[in-house]
């Protein structure tokens, strides 16, 4: 069987949610969608995904310098690091 005579199905699994933002913030938004070519809700996805994507790298930096603290045995300094940063997020 040739390439071309495979095929397959894509199922996406999409939800529909409703949000609420500040009317500004939406204007914005809209004026982006349209430079770019984008529908609102790919406009929305995207900025989302690079989101997850800062808040994962985060994250996984902040678990090398808790490992590397506890390795060279400062978890005390660590553990207050820790606390300042989580006090000063928005988490």
């Amino acid at each position: 069987m040739s390439m071309c005579a495979l095929s397959y199905s894509v199922i996406l699994m999409l939800v529909k949610t409703a949000v609420s933002i500040p009317n500004e913030v939406f204007e914005q938004a809209e004026r982006l969608a349209r430079r770019r070519g984008v529908s609102r809700s790919e406009l929305y996805a995207a900025a989302l995904r690079a989101l997850l994507a800062d808040d994962a790298e985060v994250t996984e930096r902040l678990d090398r310098v808790h490992d590397a603290g506890e390795r060279e045995g400062n978890t005390e300094f660590v553990a207050t690091a820790a606390r300042r940063s989580f006090a000063a997020s928005d988490w």
